[in-house]
């Protein structure tokens, strides 16, 4: 049966509620990465003059926050590219990759910085405790300066939240490092140093655990967090004259963009075109979907539909399978097959 569509509208302007636009965050990235190149310098060399472990970890993990940023902004240039032939989406996914690819490149450092701590329990060695605070008090600042950059758009978009807990968690090094150095000058003991660098990594790895997990997910295509597929079911189920839903896919197009396919299955024919944009407006308004594609059918749930969920009376009581084929063949009666 043919079926109808309709897709939410997408204009220049479309950001999911963003109040930042690219040439601000281009500004942030530049002013991020610049600060941080220069630290890097100076508390790396620093570090190797101090003999503080505490100190060289901090400067390694500024500088994987550098490539971290270059990457997040590279991806954010990207995904404002407009969609082309080849790419119809654009280049948002990128955003996606550069979220994960951050996350996994945060979890190394803290793998190097560890190795690092354990080898100098066994190896202990003189710390300039006053240089250690000294450089890392400057660390505080200038991480903590960058981070607020990008602490608005952390909120809603995975890879400007990548941004921001890589600078965030360099602030809470350097505190560390602060910390460590002034224990350090208190009591001699020089094992503080590495312990102060497990319990950062500790922390590190605790805030970007999260990161990862969500960007895994999303490079995968699944539902974004924040999401209830089940819920987008039982309300597209309740619309008037929805007798049925089936085949409803959600996938992320980028770290701020939800796209949604669904089929209705409404006897009477539905609503023409001013029902499918009102629908389409709702799931926005409602869900934060902003590309939603329905077809309408007019016949009833059939046995090879496993996922059809009748509407209104039994919506809510659908527990929608999520690993469902993408791949589906909807038979030759249908103008078109799902392939996310």
């Amino acid at each position: 049966m043919a079926g109808h569509h309709h897709h939410a509208g997408h204009d220049a302007g479309h950001h999911h509620g963003h109040a930042h636009g690219p040439r601000e965050y281009g500004r942030a990235f530049a002013i991020g990465i610049v600060l941080n190149l220069a630290f890097v310098a100076v508390e790396g060399a620093a570090g190797l003059w101090a003999g503080s472990l505490a100190l060289v970890a901090d400067a390694g993990h500024n500088l994987s926050d550098v490539l971290g940023l270059l990457m997040a902004w590279a991806a954010y240039a990207l995904s404002k590219r407009p969609a082309s032939a080849r790419y119809t989406y654009g280049l948002r996914g990128s955003s996606i990759l550069a979220a994960l690819f951050n996350a996994i490149l945060l979890l190394f450092a803290c793998g190097a910085i560890a190795l690092g701590a354990i080898q100098r329990f066994f190896e202990p060695a003189p710390v300039q405790s006053g240089a250690m605070m000294v450089v890392a008090a400057v660390g505080i600042v200038i991480n903590l300066g960058t981070a607020l950059l990008f602490l608005r758009g952390s909120k809603d978009d995975l890879n400007i939240r990548g941004a921001f807990l890589h600078m965030a968690a360099d602030a809470g090094v350097s505190a560390g490092v602060v910390a460590a150095g002034f224990l350090v000058l208190q009591t001699g003991l020089t094992w503080i140093d590495p312990a102060i660098s497990l319990i950062i990594v500790l922390v590190i790895v605790a805030g970007t655990w999260g990161l990862f997990r969500d960007s895994l997910v999303m490079s995968l295509q699944g539902v974004p967090g924040g999401i209830d597929s089940t819920a987008v079911t039982a309300r597209l189920g309740g619309l008037p004259g929805v007798e049925a839903v089936h085949h409803v896919h959600l996938w992320p197009t980028s770290t701020t963009e939800v796209a949604l396919t669904a089929h209705l299955v409404m006897p009477d024919g539905g609503g023409g075109d001013s029902f499918l944009a009102d629908t389409a407006k709702l799931v926005q308004t409602e869900f934060g979907i902003g590309h939603a594609t329905f077809q309408i059918e007019r016949g009833e749930c059939a046995d090879s539909q496993p996922d059809c969920v009748p509407g209104r009376e039994r919506a809510h009581d659908h527990d929608h399978d999520q690993d469902h084929d993408q791949d589906h063949d909807h038979g030759p009666g249908h103008g078109h097959q799902h392939r996310h």
